[in-house]
């Protein structure tokens, strides 16, 4: 018979698998392959220290993917990731209370300043050309200007 076990192990194939999926884990995390990776490396242990037969190897690995993956979504609800900086990635967010300089003025609420080395569009009280601002909040990509105190 030509088929796939020709030649492997059937646990090397396991652990392989368990490897791969761990490797796509680490490549585009998103904590779900982790737990399939885990029923894998656990499938061809017990493939590896007890003679099963491939149909029982593949309802084990379903069950232990079942099994871990509401074992780890229930303890990532319980343990949630806790991010070092949260505003990574909202340069909008980023920006409040830091100090501005009007670009364009700011007539009828709506301007442009600069924040750094790019302008935004900015909304707030009438100003002229080179006014220092706070930025108080952002609306998207538009920054929410006050005046300085």
């Amino acid at each position: 018979m030509i088929g796939l076990m020709d030649g492997a192990s059937p646990q090397w194939l396991w652990l392989g698998m368990g490897l791969i999926l761990a490797i796509g884990e680490m490549v585009i995390p998103g904590v779900f392959l982790i737990w399939l990776a885990g029923a894998a490396l656990i499938t061809g242990l017990v493939t590896w220290a007890v003679p099963i037969g491939m149909p029982v190897q593949v309802v084990l690995f379903a069950v232990l993917a079942i099994v871990s993956v509401f074992l780890g979504r229930n303890w990532l609800a319980r343990n949630p990731v806790i991010e070092a900086d949260p505003l990574m990635n909202d340069r909008g967010a980023r920006s409040v209370g830091e100090v501005v300089q009007v670009t364009e003025a700011i007539g009828a609420g709506s301007g442009r300043v600069k924040l750094g080395d790019s302008e935004w569009l900015a909304r707030g009280p009438d100003a002229e050309v080179g006014t220092k601002m706070r930025v108080a909040a952002h609306d998207g990509a538009t920054l929410i200007v006050e005046h300085l105190h």
